[in-house]
């Protein structure tokens, strides 16, 4: 029998926060303001949390948030005359929520530091965060998780949230090797109530083979993705017609195929979990006749080109959006495939304990450093990439890896404290964090970064950890 969330997590702390947040936000009916993070996690979680507003008769205004910047967060709040509700983003300024004089819900899945600060939160703003009840918000839970299964303690009817709660939490990458944990719990509940479908498939997308292999980024093929001259020479060698549909595959081309591309990930030298990646299970919304992967990365395209709005009106059902999103995504696609040629080529910079390069796509170079993370660069060194807007601040976007994560490493630690001993701000996960700092402060940035992350790992002077 289809089952409730009341028992997916044993600590108390688990159904104080979802009731607090619960009264909070049915205490006070009317015009609701959202915060959300603009990548697709974050916009998975604003789709869900208007639909759920949207249901309760609520009236709705949806900001997008970029950055790790507390005073755009304060500006926010300052110009709001009416409640909050945050989601991905903002758990590390409590002390603005707390100022606020009307009713704030945050939702969040990052690492923060002040838990005093929270405990201390007034009643009319209501914190959840999967930290509190033991749940690792960086592989168990996202924020589009996180706010479909908040959503379903509102409503039993918000399980029909669950196509934004998966690609959300596929944007983060909390797919791979398979969901865990309480997202494990919300998705097995989908399947069985026919809201998501499952099956083994090849991670690729396009509407050919040599389109789709070519264009690939999740994973990227060294000498193969955006290199359109090496593709149908490889998929012809292999008795297969690149101008083939990719739904058209035989199982025993489709076989075929997914054995050479898997010995051409292993052969580049990517960590297994990422060579299983393209060969596990994959996820369908029969809702939007779309892989989840594919809508994951149309709400991760919209918003990184300045268009969030789009991804979220796909949720609500406007079905127009859908193709102003594939433009989006082929633009989004093109930006990220040359960031990664370009490492592929050799422009990173090597120090001791972390490895960065430079990024002039400035809102896909999060994107870009976990792919090249996962495909390209060596996995032994974190990786941060930098971006700014002329003499603006420096953007910084860092990504490991669950591996390294087990050696040690806390991006969101490093980070945090490195720009704030250069005057600037950050946190996240332990395997992906960002920050904001001084541009003329970037290079002892780096320096602290480098030091704090060898201690992590316990890299020798000058060598490997």
């Amino acid at each position: 029998m289809p089952s409730g969330p009341e028992s997916f997590v044993s600590d108390p702390k688990y159904t104080a926060e979802f009731t607090r947040a619960r009264e909070v936000l049915l205490g006070h009916p009317g015009r609701w303001r959202i915060i959300y993070h603009y990548d697709g996690d974050g916009i998975a979680s604003a789709a869900s949390a208007i639909r759920a507003l949207r249901r309760l008769g609520y009236g709705v205004q949806a900001t997008p948030f970029q950055g790790v910047r507390r005073a755009h967060m304060e500006e926010l709040l300052r110009g709001t005359a009416g409640p909050v509700w945050v989601v991905d983003t903002g758990s590390s300024w409590p002390e603005l929520y707390a100022a606020h004089p009307h009713p704030v819900l945050i939702l969040d899945h990052h690492k923060y530091t002040d838990p005093e600060a929270v405990a201390q939160l007034p009643s009319r703003v209501a914190f959840v965060n999967p930290l509190d009840w033991g749940v690792d918000g960086m592989s168990e839970l996202c924020a589009a998780t996180l706010t479909w299964l908040y959503t379903i303690f509102l409503d039993p009817r918000n399980w029909d949230n669950a196509p934004w709660g998966v690609s959300g939490a596929i944007a983060d990458r909390q797919h791979v090797g398979g969901f865990r944990g309480v997202n494990a719990l919300l998705v097995e509940e989908a399947l069985r109530r026919d809201l998501l479908g499952r099956g083994p498939r090849l991670a690729l997308l396009g509407p050919t083979v040599g389109r789709a292999l070519g264009r690939s980024i999740d994973p990227y093929f060294r000498g193969l993705s955006n290199h359109p001259e090496a593709v149908d020479p490889f998929i012809k060698g292999l008795g297969i017609d690149p101008a083939k549909a990719l739904g058209s595959l035989s199982p025993a081309e489709s076989d075929l195929l997914g054995e050479a591309l898997v010995a051409h990930l292993t052969e580049q030298g990517v960590r297994p979990e990422f060579v299983a990646l393209f060969r596990q299970e994959r996820w369908s919304v029969p809702r939007l006749g779309l892989d989840a992967e594919e809508l994951s990365n149309l709400q991760n395209a919209t918003g990184r080109s300045g268009a969030p709005a789009l991804g979220i009106a796909l949720a609500l059902g406007d079905r127009s959006a859908l193709e102003r999103a594939r433009e989006a995504e082929e633009g989004w696609r093109s930006g990220i495939l040359a960031g990664l040629k370009r490492i592929e080529e050799g422009a990173v910079h090597r120090m001791n304990a972390i490895q960065w390069f430079d990024s002039p796509e400035n809102a896909l170079a999060g994107t870009q450093a976990g792919l090249a993370m996962s495909y390209l660069l060596d996995p032994h060194h974190p990786v941060l990439a930098g971006s700014r807007d002329g003499d603006g601040p420096v953007r910084v976007s860092g990504r490991g890896t669950m591996w390294l994560v087990g050696q040690g490493l806390d991006l969101a630690t490093a980070l945090n404290e490195a720009a704030e001993a250069v005057g600037g701000e950050g946190g996240g996960h332990r395997v992906a964090s960002g920050a904001t700092v001084p541009a003329p402060r970037w290079t002892e940035f780096l320096d602290r970064v480098d030091r704090i992350v060898a201690g992590q790992l316990h890299a020798p002077e000058g060598g490997r950890p």
